[in-house]
């Protein structure tokens, strides 16, 4: 499907820089873009590539203007891109329709207007779905759970008894919501389970990758806030709350009772312990291993993390580990020279 310059241009309220009747059939990355393609660029360090790539056109920031090919200028390229993406290739994945014959049905189940379940699909007593919401094959919703309207459910997800899911929720294959949290008192050497008898609750828009679990509360709830997005593999025990739109990126593991705050993000690997709290805009860099709480508007890294600069500082001495041994060394010749002579004076 070929579209113009400028009707790509119109969608994401961009400025033309060059022929606006160019024909574009695709988009693509800069490194892989071909003729007739449209690409992007989001990062001045990669202005390099912009005369290099083989894309007929690119979408780029309003401050970037060298280039040997028309552009479209916006303030936001990686969000204009990923609304022409959608613009030029429309999603053609088919959900289920309807309910699949094979769909187990509990008791008082109430199902919104144009709700579809795939086969096999278990649902328990009580349970509200809300309109337009898709459940995918082999899923399990245990009692008294109520998912909102327009939420996607993949194949193979279960999600346990009470929890609360909010509308336009995505979840990925394979990811357990409500599974018992990690509990235990011990006693002469035996572990003894403590019931687990609060909830999860996901707010609306969060985006659950694949693989991911998600324990429920000892007592009253587990929280996912709105728009967070959650990444595959990644693991978040019993009455965390997690703030707003932030990011959990892939094998992140938060320990028990742990407070996440707004637009938080934890990078990949990182590791926190239980009862910390991460204040509003701090991020966490992969594989940090967080065993304090972190104030807000802070970067830390590291294992133990520590502010971000003080990480790079120690890191770089670190570096320098084999040349200051190298140093010592020498010294101690030296030293142990000086202190022959001084004898035989």
């Amino acid at each position: 499907m070929q579209k113009t310059l400028r009707e790509i241009a119109k969608i994401v309220d961009g400025e033309i820089v060059g022929d606006a009747d160019l024909l574009i059939s695709g988009a693509s990355g800069i490194r892989e873009a071909v003729e007739g393609e449209i690409t992007f660029l989001a990062n001045p360090k990669y202005g390099p590539l912009m005369d290099k790539t083989a894309a007929s056109a690119i979408v780029t920031s309003r401050d970037i203007r060298p280039a040997n090919k028309p552009l479209i200028l916006t303030d936001n390229p990686s969000l204009a891109f990923a609304k022409i993406i959608s613009f030029l290739t429309p999603d053609e994945t088919s959900h289920p329709k309807g309910i699949d014959y094979t769909t187990v049905i509990g008791k008082n189940v109430s199902l919104g207007k144009d709700v579809a379940t795939g086969p096999y699909v278990v649902i328990g007593d009580n349970v509200s779905i809300g309109d337009n919401t898709v459940i995918y094959a082999g899923c399990y919703i245990g009692h008294n759970t109520k998912i909102g309207a327009n939420t996607l459910v993949y194949p193979n997800v279960s999600i346990r008894e009470r929890i609360k899911i909010g509308n336009r929720v995505i979840i990925h294959c394979g990811t357990v919501i409500g599974s018992d949290g990690f509990g235990f008192a011990t006693i002469k050497g035996l572990h003894h389970k403590i019931p687990q008898v609060g909830i999860v609750e996901i707010c609306d828009d969060v985006e659950i990758g694949a693989n991911v679990t998600i324990d429920r509360a000892r007592f009253d709830k587990t929280i996912i806030g709105r728009g967070t997005k959650i990444d595959n593999l990644v693991q978040i025990a019993h009455n965390v709350i997690i703030g707003e739109n932030s990011l959990i990126v892939a094998q992140v593991g938060i320990s028990g009772s742990t407070i996440i705050g707004n637009n938080v993000t934890l990078a990949g690997q990182a590791g926190l312990v239980g009862h910390i709290s991460v204040g509003d805009n701090a991020i966490v860099t992969a594989q940090s291993g967080v065993s304090k709480s972190v104030p807000a508007d802070t970067m830390v890294s590291g294992y133990p993390a520590r502010p971000f600069m003080t990480s790079q500082r120690v890191n770089a001495c670190m570096q320098n580990l084999p040349k200051l041994f190298e140093l010592v060394k020498s010294l101690e010749k030296k030293i142990a020279q000086l202190e022959t002579k001084l004898e035989k004076k």
